[in-house]
């Protein structure tokens, strides 16, 4: 890779200097632009005025985006890499609307998936201690995976029963056709929603959707305690591991140690 090469590398992938960090707020802007275009442009009112000028941008910020991303894959050192990665794959994403609304009418709405590439604000912006803290919430939500697991399984089982207990009661003639539209009906008073597009009419089933709905208050708390306890314990645990002893470099020491309990330095 020669120097010019490796100068464009630079500026495109990396916020250490001037033009690199110039790169991408000039991103960012047309970001927002090409985002901006697609909302205001599915406004019936402003499409009938505006829907040419709309056009044109649209087409303007995508041709934009696949030079931008065809220069990526020029520019990688690792090509596959690359275009398979999370931001490869966003900035694929952020120019097949438009190209696929040459076929399918109307995807070129899709182009708002570009406000993924927002993320890169994170690395442009220097945020890295927000990462850190989302990097605590991802780990408390992968440690409890199980927990919820088994939490989704009990509520199915309990949309299941219910909803095969409400057809049975109330039947066609209250709105419950089937199963599947009483497990509908079930899953819409469990999370509270209450659409009321189907109601009980009986004196059992309006019992029975009562039952369903003081459970629902019930079953919301269960995820929200499971995962707020796990914060709190991948809080702990990252705090144990920034505490590394200055000699030996042991992690892992209680919030109230003064001493490193392995070699007895003081922390």
């Amino acid at each position: 890779m020669d120097l010019t090469r490796k100068r464009l590398a630079h500026i495109v992938f990396e916020s250490d200097d001037t033009a690199s960090k110039r790169f991408d707020i000039v991103l960012l802007v047309a970001i927002l632009g090409s985002v901006t275009i697609a909302i205001l442009d599915s406004v019936q009112e402003l499409h009938k005025e505006y829907g040419t000028v709309f056009y044109l941008l649209e087409w303007s910020f995508t041709i934009l985006f696949t030079m931008e991303y065809l220069l990526r894959v020029w520019l990688s050192r690792r090509t596959a890499g690359y275009v398979f990665s999370f931001y490869g794959l966003v900035d694929l994403l952020a120019i097949l609307p438009t190209y696929l609304s040459l076929i399918v009418a109307n995807s070129h709405f899709l182009a708002v998936v570009r406000a993924l590439r927002f993320l890169r604000v994170l690395r442009v912006l220097k945020l890295g201690r927000y990462l850190r803290e989302a990097q605590v919430l991802t780990d408390a939500l992968y440690n409890s995976r199980l927990k919820i697991q088994v939490f989704l399984g009990s509520v199915v089982t309990i949309v299941l029963v219910m909803g095969t207990v409400m057809f049975f009661i109330e039947g066609p003639e209250s709105g419950f056709t089937s199963i599947p539209t009483a497990m509908y009906w079930a899953i819409v008073t469990l999370t509270t929603v209450g659409y009321g597009d189907i109601s009980p009419a009986t004196p059992l089933g309006q019992f029975m959707a009562s039952l369903i709905m003081l459970l629902g208050y019930a079953i919301i708390a269960v995820p929200t305690g499971i995962v707020t306890s796990e914060i709190s314990a991948s809080s702990k645990r990252r705090k144990q591991d920034e505490r590394v002893c200055h000699t030996c470099h042991a992690s892992g020491h209680d919030d109230d140690a003064y001493h490193c309990k392995y070699c007895g330095t003081r922390l």
